[in-house]
């Protein structure tokens, strides 16, 4: 999800799922010690609970930044050993990582003796043509004796070569029986679900059989799918914001981050999907990434596009 959850994307998503975790784009070691700590790092408040996805596969830089993590406010610190990208290859970390455990599992130590945040790892269920559902066992086995807390398991291989990253998730055959398996095996660890799960009878599928479920782009793109998913991983909460509630919620926060200098376009673009299957779709994301009405830089536009997609609701509120 890099380039995507960034901060302004998480404000949103914490408008419609008031429980979630959400989770920070990948970060890289080296951005963070050597670039623009408080830009890769700053975020609302209301944000809470939010994680940090490290990417790196050295154990004392992986501490050094989860020291700032901690330092920064953030609820967890989350290992990426799952992102098959040939960038993030060259890198030596990502999913290539599932071929060297015992240096997750040294990661992992470093951090969690830096640290007092639960650390998690999220991983695929292998590698290449590895097909043994042992493999990601005794890879879950050595990472939790080294004190991960909890798994999200993408319940595909990871193509390391020959596939682009959108390739990766949808070529290599979901193998949700294996993440259910690592559940079985390892009853007092926490095991999460991600990979082609994308409607509220999946969700409700899943959860019988695992801790919890990830939503990747799918929650993206059909954002609203999170209240929904709020309610079936956490129990009743109350009504859920509707869409215009959700817009006229995130108007503040729109109109500070202009002040401070954001383009209106960095948070806009992340709210495309909210009227994902819903009349007036299509108007409300013509409006919202039309780069004539973006260059005014005014928070009107949310309101005049709200006021297109539903004029019976602004005409209540009027």
């Amino acid at each position: 999800m890099m380039d995507w959850t960034d901060r302004h994307c998480r404000y949103f998503l914490r408008l419609i799922t008031p429980r979630a975790l959400l989770y920070t784009e990948m970060v890289t070691t080296g951005a963070m010690m050597f670039g623009n700590v408080p830009r890769h790092l700053d975020f609302d408040p209301a944000e809470h609970p939010v994680a940090l996805q490290l990417g790196g596969s050295d154990p004392s830089a992986l501490a050094h930044c989860a020291r700032l993590g901690e330092a920064w406010g953030y609820d967890e610190i989350n290992l990426n050993v799952g992102c098959p990208s040939e960038r993030v290859q060259t890198g030596s970390f990502g999913a290539c990582l599932m071929a060297e455990p015992a240096l997750v599992a040294d990661c992992v130590a470093a951090m969690r003796d830096a640290v007092d945040l639960p650390v998690t790892v999220k991983h695929r269920t292998g590698i290449d043509a590895v097909e043994e559902y042992a493999f990601v066992r005794d890879f879950v086995g050595g990472v939790v004796a080294a004190g991960a807390g909890a798994f999200i398991v993408h319940a595909r291989n990871a193509i390391l070569k020959g596939l682009s990253p959108k390739e990766n998730r949808e070529v290599p055959p979901l193998k949700y029986e294996f993440v259910h398996r690592l559940k079985r095996d390892f009853p007092d660890t926490t095991i999460v679900i991600n990979g082609g799960i994308s409607t509220p009878a999946d969700i409700a599928r899943e959860l019988p059989k695992v801790d919890g479920v990830m939503l990747g782009r799918v929650a993206y793109h059909h954002p609203y799918i999170l209240a929904s998913a709020d309610a079936l991983c956490f129990g009743a909460g109350g009504r859920p914001r509707s869409r215009a509630e959700i817009v006229a919620a995130l108007l503040p926060y729109v109109e500070t981050q202009l002040a401070r200098g954001v383009h209106l376009r960095a948070i806009t673009r992340h709210i495309l999907g909210l009227y994902h299957g819903c009349p007036g779709a299509r108007t409300w994301r013509r409006m919202l990434s039309d780069a004539a009405l973006l260059q005014g830089g005014s928070a009107e536009l949310l309101v005049s596009a709200l006021r297109e997609v539903e004029p019976e609701t602004i005409a209540a509120a009027a």
